[in-house]
């Protein structure tokens, strides 16, 4: 199990922070950092977003962030949206991810930076928060793919990018074309590592790039035919196994 990261009571729950990634401010604030609310307050909540989860930009313009709220998706969002069975305090899903990213940002992989978790107990469940730094002016491959078709030299760094995860354990849960994310630099990042794990070596790797595969597919559908192809697969496995 991964360990990492200063833990701070609140008034009303518990937070996970690197005391070095987030200044005496906002300590100060604490549970109010995790609470959309307090950064319109601010005039610092610029965008949100939907999706399983509910996520904001918030925090200046010389810092931006991502707050993220943890919901619940399928059958059982119908039950509870955004509560989780509690489970002891290192499976809360912040919790985790939080980790996950600090030791994966410290081997020099490109992924978001966490800046701090937050849950908020209720009997024998929980509610949970997380927010990362912004990979500034890096769209998700899926919108990339949407405006035009992709170089060769661009799959084969996604496939390089993915090995290198892949080669320190990486298990992705949920690897689609929404959370790799490029920048103007061929720089590809990856994001929501929500219930990803570090595994040893397996089936779970081709396991991940099927999902992708499956994932691509699905949204070249309403694309021009020239955006996802045979041959840019073999680009990105090319990569993937060059790495």
């Amino acid at each position: 199990m991964i360990k990492g990261g200063q833990r701070i009571a609140t008034a009303t729950g518990v937070m996970l922070a690197d005391p070095n990634g987030i200044g005496n401010a906002q300590q100060r604030a604490a549970e109010s950092l995790f609470d959309p609310n307090y950064w319109s307050a601010r005039g610092e909540l610029t965008a949100a977003s939907g999706g399983r989860g509910s996520a904001w930009f918030v925090g200046p313009a010389s810092q931006p962030l991502v707050l993220r709220h943890y919901r619940r998706g399928g059958f059982i969002a119908r039950l509870s949206e955004d509560r989780y069975w509690w489970l002891g305090e290192d499976r809360v899903r912040a919790f985790a991810e939080w980790r996950l990213l600090d030791y994966l940002v410290q081997r020099g992989l490109r992924v978001p930076k966490p800046v701090a978790a937050f849950y908020r107990r209720s009997g024998m469940t929980y509610r949970c928060d997380l927010i990362t730094q912004l990979i500034p002016d890096a769209p998700p491959l899926s919108a990339a793919l949407a405006r035009s078709p992709l170089p060769e030299s661009t799959w084969r760094a996604i496939g390089a990018e993915l090995a290198r995860l892949h080669g320190h354990g990486v298990d992705h849960a949920d690897l689609n074309a929404h959370n790799i994310l490029l920048d103007g630099n061929q720089a590809i990042s990856v994001i929501d590592f929500d219930r990803g794990r570090l595994r040893t070596p397996g089936q779970w790797t081709l396991r991940n790039l099927q999902r992708l595969k499956r994932s691509l597919a699905k949204i070249s559908m309403s694309l021009p035919p020239d955006r996802f192809t045979p041959a840019a697969w073999e680009q990105l496995l090319a990569g993937y196994q060059a790495e």
